[in-house]
């Protein structure tokens, strides 16, 4: 049986999501892929940092973490002061980057995926700053170790968005999309719609895990122009940065504006557009709209999201994630793992 070690930044959600998901499958990687993970080192920000080349007991790092305590107890050796120490002071042959987003320039997580690309490591990232602001130099820099650099997770969780561009459609042209890619904001907006305030709104999706204490990058709609950005520049071939995305978020949206449009039979939606013509981006945008029954993001609810994509070929290609949480996103995180390692 295969060993493979796994180094985490982060270990919030997604990252503990990640621990789960591989205990609970620790069987079936055996049997289907004779494969056995094991993480040896994980570094947090506020929780510390452990490190051990023979495995670290991620029962206990779940334990220790959900009861606020930090991790070094579970560590050989010091912690790193930062996380590129950490990735060369760790043994692992494959790197999560699970650190929060910088949606104005991508750091530290590009430093972190550049770190581990040059010693040798696969990079994985849920995280869309890398993606945004480093896809060519991250991607040729893995090809030229031999490595891959993934990020299926850095929109809509663990739906195979990139993968499926990546191989299922060879040939193909995007020339468009548009969709629902920021679920704490559809969550808010039905919501509201049902007569909740826009605050105890946010609550809510504070105590489910959807919103962040601070909820600007989803309201202001920074969380979706970035994946705006991600999806032009890795599928459509055109390098977009999150500030280049014209930029509308729901805070004006009012009860009465919400009352209208249920009156009305039509609902509000953030809406994600993008539009090409030849090698440039006629159209990239996120604000919020009114959209009828006869529409698909009419029927979007909850935490779903949806993304609708026009090709030279398909004229409407549309993908649906219903209710996704951190497991999803954990998922998307082992689908990349697993296809790093079989060169996928």
């Amino acid at each position: 049986m295969k060993q493979v070690t796994l180094a985490m930044i982060g270990f919030g959600n997604v990252g503990r999501a990640f621990v789960r998901l591989i205990q609970e499958k620790s069987a079936l990687l055996e049997k289907e892929f004779d494969l056995e993970l094991i993480v040896t080192g994980i570094y947090t920000a506020r929780h510390g940092a452990a490190i051990d080349s023979s495995g670290i007991n991620l029962t206990r790092a779940l334990e220790l973490f959900e009861n606020g305590q930090k991790l070094d107890s579970l560590s050989s050796q010091p912690a790193p002061a930062n996380g590129v120490d950490f990735v060369y002071a760790c043994s692992a042959g494959v790197l999560l980057e699970n650190s929060p987003v910088n949606h104005h320039t991508g750091q530290p997580a590009i430093s972190h995926l550049q770190a581990a690309l040059n010693k040798g490591m696969h990079a994985v990232t849920a995280n869309k700053g890398p993606v945004v602001h480093a896809y060519r130099e991250l991607t040729e820099q893995a090809a030229a170790n031999g490595k891959r650099f993934l990020f299926e997770s850095a929109v809509m969780d663990g739906a195979p968005i990139f993968s499926l561009f990546r191989g299922p459609l060879p040939a193909v042209e995007l020339l468009g999309f548009h969709g629902i890619l920021n679920s704490c904001t559809n969550l808010l907006l039905e919501r509201m719609e049902s007569g909740e305030s826009f605050d105890a709104a946010v609550d809510y999706a504070r105590t489910i895990g959807i919103a962040e204490t601070d909820p600007s990058a989803d309201v202001d709609g920074w969380d979706a122009a970035i994946k705006v950005a991600a999806l032009a520049t890795v599928l459509m071939g055109i390098p977009l940065k999150p500030q280049q995305v014209q930029r509308e978020g729901i805070r004006a949206i009012t009860p009465q504006m919400l009352a209208e449009a249920r009156a009305a039979g039509e609902r509000w939606k953030l809406v994600c557009t993008a539009k090409r013509r030849g090698g440039q981006i006629l159209e990239a945008r996120v604000r919020p709209e009114r959209v009828g029954p006869d529409s698909p993001l009419y029927s979007i609810g909850g935490t779903s999201s949806y993304v609708q994509f026009e090709t030279d070929v398909l004229p409407g290609l549309g993908i649906v994630e219903s209710n996704p949480g951190p497991q999803t996103t954990a998922y998307g995180l082992l689908a990349d793992l697993l296809n790093a390692l079989r060169g996928q």
